[in-house]
């Protein structure tokens, strides 16, 4: 995946050049040359340092469910680039736009949802942004799965989706969820609403506990501090945590993560190319163990 720089104010716009078809193809040669954790590309890979060059920090803004994937996916990222430092800020995606919003510095912004990516996307048709995206970078990348969680031996024999919202209903459970600016919070509340159940109410009679970010409620379904909780499937899947239910697309829509580069990146040559290295096949299959669907394959 190449970018064709076009010229204008502060950052430069680049282009995908050939079109998606083009941009898989070419992640696919890349690829070939050395995905694998022993292979060194980095003497023909954009953005890399040449030995005895100056050192150089890459920031990521990045989904505090991507934690796992991406910390690994970094350190290759590293290996392939001398003198490159790769350093991420994990949190829940409506933190980190709001930091970026700010004035944040950062290279790469990975969203857990579609609506944090486009309230900094000035590309959008029909639809406000900030402008600070450079849209010409954004791609869907992953997929992952809502899922419902209890603690070891889940003592109120929570099964369902169902069975929970009969269970919330009834007020005889205590349920974690992200809070409302947090995407996994976003979806719970659609789940809640596809039950007709009033989160407000449930809130107020002690049946919900809230979590800033996903990490925070797996963290009170493993320690047991609640009956059951709602998180990502990857979430489950790194803090062992017992998965009884999986959302349906009806419940809560599509869970899809799109990552791009910012308009303002310190290091905009490094960005490109850790986006270019998202779409090679060691980082899918870095993805792909940690339970996500990939959609732009290498």
């Amino acid at each position: 995946m190449h970018y064709v720089s076009e010229k204008g104010g502060g950052l430069t716009r680049r282009q995908f050049v050939g079109g998606a078809a083009a941009l898989v193809a070419t992640a696919a040669l890349a690829a070939c040359g050395g995905a694998g954790d022993g292979a060194d590309s980095s003497a023909s890979e954009p953005g890399t340092a040449a030995a005895g060059a100056k050192k150089r920090t890459l920031t990521v803004f990045a989904a505090a469910s991507l934690t796992e994937a991406l910390q690994q996916i970094g350190r290759q990222f590293e290996r392939k680039h001398t003198g490159v430092t790769v350093k991420f800020n994990f949190d829940s995606s409506g933190t980190l736009c709001t930091q970026i919003a700010e004035g944040a510095k950062a290279d790469v912004f990975f969203s857990a949802a579609e609506k944090q990516m486009d309230q900094l996307d000035g590309g959008l048709d029909g639809q406000e942004g900030a402008g600070m995206v450079d849209h010409a970078t954004r791609v869907d990348l992953l997929q992952n799965k809502v899922v419902l969680c209890v603690p070891d031996g889940n003592p109120k024999h929570v099964q369902s989706f169902d069975g929970l919202a009969k269970a919330l209903a009834a007020h005889q459970v205590l349920m974690a969820m992200g809070n409302a600016d947090v995407p996994v919070g976003q979806y719970t509340q659609k789940i809640l609403a596809h039950f007709g159940l009033d989160e407000a109410a449930l809130a107020q009679a002690g049946c919900i506990s809230y979590g800033s970010n996903v990490k925070e409620v797996a963290a009170q379904v493993r320690e047991a501090s609640v009956d059951c909780g709602v998180v990502y499937a990857t979430d489950a899947k790194a803090e062992s945590l017992s998965q009884v239910d999986a959302a349906t697309e009806a419940m809560c829509g599509s869970v899809t993560y799109p990552v791009a580069a910012l308009k303002a990146a310190p290091e905009p040559k490094l960005a490109f190319a850790f986006l270019d290295f998202l779409h090679t096949k060691a980082a899918s299959a870095r993805f792909a163990d940690s339970g996500f669907t990939v959609l732009a394959k290498a």
